[in-house]
C-alpha cells in the first residue's frame, strides 16, 4: 500500500515513526530515507540509529537549521543534488526489494519545494515492489501523490505554540 501524510499540522513524520515501531514488533524489515533534513537536529534519527539498529535508515539533505537555531529556508542547487542523493537511494532499495515498509520521510515537501521532480518520484513509485508498504511524509503532497495512495491522511493546523513564541523543542517537536 501507499500512504501519503501530509497538511500543514504537526504529526506526519510523527505517524510514521508510529508505524515504524509496530513494524519493528511485527518483525518487518525497513529502510528510512530522510530528505531535506541534513545535520544532526532531529532526535528520531538518534533514536533509530542507536535502539533500532535493524532499520536501515539514510538521511539526505543539507542542514537547514544554523548555529543559533535559525531555519534556512530557499533551495540551492546542493539541495537539489542531495534530493537526487535521495532518489538514487530509493531506487536501489526498490531494486533490491529487501524490505517491507520504506518510509520517505518529507518527500512530499521535497516535491514541492523543488528539490526533487514530481516526474521523478512517480517514475520511482511505478517501480515500487507490489509487497512493499511505502509512506511519504511532508506537507503539500502533490496532486498526483494523493491520487495515486490508497491512504492519506491530513494533519490540519488549529493551533501551534511556535505561532506564540515558543521555539520547537528538543525530543517533542524534533
Amino acid at each position: 500500500m501507499l500512504h501519503v501524510y501530509t497538511g500543514d499540522g504537526k504529526g506526519k513524520t510523527t505517524a510514521a515513526l508510529g508505524v515504524l515501531v509496530r513494524a519493528i514488533g511485527a518483525g518487518k524489515k525497513i529502510a528510512w530515507v530522510a530528505f531535506d533534513k541534513g545535520g544532526d537536529d532531529y532526535n528520531e534519527r538518534i533514536t533509530i540509529r542507536e535502539r533500532f539498529p535493524e532499520v536501515n535508515f539514510h538521511a539526505t539533505g543539507l542542514n537547514r537549521i544554523d548555529e543559533k537555531g535559525k531555519f534556512r529556508f530557499g533551495v540551492t542547487d546542493q539541495d537539489k543534488q542531495e534530493g537526487e542523493r535521495g532518489l538514487a537511494i530509493v531506487r536501489d532499495l526498490f531494486a533490491n526489494n529487501q524490505h517491507d515498509l520504506i518510509i520517505l520521510d518529507e518527500i512530499n515537501s521535497s516535491t514541492s519545494l523543488g528539490i526533487v521532480a514530481e516526474a521523478d518520484i512517480l517514475a520511482i513509485l511505478d517501480t515500487k515492489p507490489p509487497n512493499m508498504e511505502l509512506i511519504l511524509t511532508g506537507r503539500n503532497a502533490p496532486q498526483s501523490f494523493r491520487d495515486s495512495c490508497d491512504l492519506m491522511t491530513e494533519m490540519k493546523l488549529h493551533k501551534h505554540y511556535f505561532y506564540n513564541g515558543t521555539k520547537a523543542r528538543p525530543g517533542i517537536d524534533y
